[in-house]
C-alpha cells in the first residue's frame, strides 16, 4: 500500500504537455471525429462529478469520516427509477454512527440546485460517472508487460497477443485500483480479469476462436469445476486433471486463483467463486439468443446485464487494496444491492463504447433499444445514459445512506467501488480493445 496520498488528476486532455487533441497518458487522439458518439460520451469528463466519493457526498473535514444524514444526501435520489431508494434505519448488523433522522451536517447553500437542469430533447446528457482517481501510466505498463507474458505462458490468446497488450488489462486494473501501487497485486486482479475476458471471447463470442453456442453450457460447466474445484470419486479425478491441464482458458483461471490467493481472504475468493457462477449463467442465456437467432426485449437484456456485471472483478476491491468488509456488511442485502446498483452502470459503458463498433449480431443495450422502440442509433444511445444516471445516483443515494450508518470499513469500500467506476470509465475512454479489434463480422462476435 502506497504510503503517500493519491491525488486526483485533471479531465484527460488538460494535463500540461498534453499535445492537442490526444490523450496524455494513451496517446490516443481525442478528435471527436475520430471516435464514435457513444465512445464520445464516455471521453468527455467535462461535467464529471468528483472522483473522491466523500467530497461528492459534502465531507467538511477531509481528515475524518463523513458524518452525512439523511437528509442531506436525499438530492441524489432524485430522477428517473429512484423513488424505490428508502431511507430507513440502519441495516441489521450495521451499526449506528449517526441517528438515520438528524442531520449533522446541513445541506450547503444552493445544494438543492445541485441536479442537473433539464436539456434539450436532441441533448446528450452528461454521463454521471467520476474519472479516474489515479493515473500512473508506468505502473499500468508494468502490469500490462507481466499479464502479456502470463497469458502467453498459460496459452491463452495465441498469435493475439499484440491485440491483448493494446486491450491495457493492466492499465484497466491500475486505474480501478488506485488504494495500491504494489504491481503484484495488480497482477492479481489482472489475471482474473483476463481468465474472464478470455472465456467470454473463446467460449460465447468469437466464432473464430471455436465460440459455439451449442456447448456454451458444457464447457462453462466444466471451467466451473476448475473455479470450484469438484471433487470426483478417485477413479475419475484424473480426467478432471487432464481437462484442467489441456484446457488454455481452465489452466488460466487455475494460475490466476492461485496468485488471488496470496491476497484474498477465504470468504473474499468465495465471493469471486460466487460471482463466476452468476457469471456463467449470463452467458448460457447470450448462447440462447444466439443458438435460437433471438433479440431479446430491453428487459430481458438487462436482466443478462444484471447478472453479466462488473461484479467479478468490483468483489475482489477490497482484497486488491489489502483490508476486507466483512462478510456481515459485504452480504447485507441493502450493501449487495448498492454496489450491484454500481456494477450494473459501470458495464454499462462497455455497451455504450462497444456499440459504436460490434456487428449486427451482438447484442448492446442500444441495439435493442433500437430494435424494440423503432428509435435511431443516437435516440438508443441517449436512453442507455439515461439508465446509466439512473442507476449511478440510485447507487450514490444508497452509499450516502449506508456510509452514515455503517462502519469506517463499509465507507471506505464504497469509497473504492466509486474509484473503481472512474478508472474504468477512463480506461472504456483509452482502452485499443475497440481501437485496434479483429474484423467485426459475423464470425467474430467480441
Amino acid at each position: 500500500m502506497s504510503g503517500e496520498p493519491i491525488a486526483i488528476v485533471p479531465p484527460p486532455g488538460t494535463e500540461p504537455g498534453a499535445p492537442d487533441g490526444m490523450h496524455p497518458a494513451s496517446g490516443i487522439p481525442q478528435d471527436a471525429g475520430s471516435i464514435g458518439p457513444g465512445a464520445a460520451v464516455l471521453a468527455d469528463m467535462s461535467g464529471a462529478p468528483p472522483a473522491d466519493l466523500h467530497r461528492l457526498l459534502g465531507a467538511r473535514d477531509r481528515g475524518e469520516p463523513a458524518r452525512m444524514g439523511v437528509s442531506s444526501v436525499r438530492r441524489f435520489a432524485g430522477g428517473l427509477g429512484t423513488a424505490a431508494v428508502r431511507f430507513p434505519g440502519p441495516p441489521p448488523g450495521l451499526p449506528i454512527l449517526a441517528e438515520a433522522g438528524a442531520d449533522p451536517d446541513p445541506p450547503a447553500p444552493g445544494a438543492e440546485n445541485d441536479a442537473p437542469a433539464p436539456a434539450d430533447e436532441d441533448d446528450m446528457p452528461e454521463l454521471f460517472c467520476p474519472g479516474p482517481i489515479r493515473d500512473d501510466p508506468a505502473l499500468g505498463e508494468e502490469v500490462n508487460d507481466r499479464v502479456v507474458a502470463w497469458a502467453e505462458e498459460m496459452g491463452i490468446y495465441p498469435g493475439r497477443l499484440g491485440h491483448l497488450a493494446d486491450c491495457g488489462f493492466g492499465r484497466l486494473i491500475m486505474l480501478t485500483h488506485p488504494a495500491t501501487d504494489d504491481p503484484d497485486r495488480l497482477l492479481a486482479a489482472a489475471k482474473c480479469v483476463v481468465a474472464e475476458w478470455a472465456a467470454d471471447d473463446y467460449y460465447v463470442d468469437e466464432v473464430e476462436l471455436g465460440a459455439d453456442p451449442r456447448i456454451v453450457g458444457s464447457r462453462l460447466a466444466n471451467l466451473y469445476a476448475v473455479v470450484d474445484p469438484a471433487q470426483l470419486p478417485e477413479r475419475y479425478a484424473p480426467q478432471l486433471d487432464a481437462y484442467r491441464e489441456a484446457e488454455p482458458i481452465a489452466t488460466a483461471f487455475r494460475s490466476a486463483m492461485e496468485h488471488l490467493v496470496r491476497y484474498a481472504s477465504t470468504t473474499q475468493l468465495g465471493r469471486f467463486q460466487q460471482q463466476m457462477g452468476i457469471l456463467f449463467v449470463a452467458w448460457n442465456q447470450e448462447a440462447d439468443w444466439h443458438a435460437n437467432g433471438r433479440t431479446p426485449p430491453v428487459w430481458e437484456y438487462l436482466v443478462q446485464r444484471h447478472l453479466n456485471s462488473y461484479l467479478p472483478p468490483m468483489v475482489l476491491i477490497d482484497a486488491v487494496a489489502g483490508y476486507e468488509l466483512p462478510p456481515a456488511e459485504f452480504s447485507d442485502p441493502r450493501v449487495r444491492r448498492a454496489y450491484t446498483l454500481a456494477a450494473n452502470a459501470g458495464v454499462l459503458l462497455n455497451d455504450l463504447h462497444s456499440a459504436d463498433f460490434e456487428s449486427e449480431t451482438d447484442f448492446n443495450l442500444p441495439r435493442v433499444i433500437a430494435l424494440e422502440d423503432g428509435c435511431t442509433h443516437r435516440e438508443a444511445l441517449k436512453r442507455t445514459v439515461e439508465i446509466h444516471n439512473e442507476l449511478m445516483r440510485a447507487f450514490v443515494a444508497e452509499a450516502a445512506v449506508l456510509s452514515a450508518l455503517g462502519t469506517p470499513t463499509l465507507r471506505r469500500f464504497f469509497a473504492d467501488v466509486w474509484a473503481w467506476l472512474g478508472g474504468s470509465r477512463e480506461w472504456h475512454a483509452t482502452s485499443g480493445r475497440y481501437r485496434s479489434a479483429p474484423d467485426r463480422s459475423e464470425g467474430n462476435r467480441t
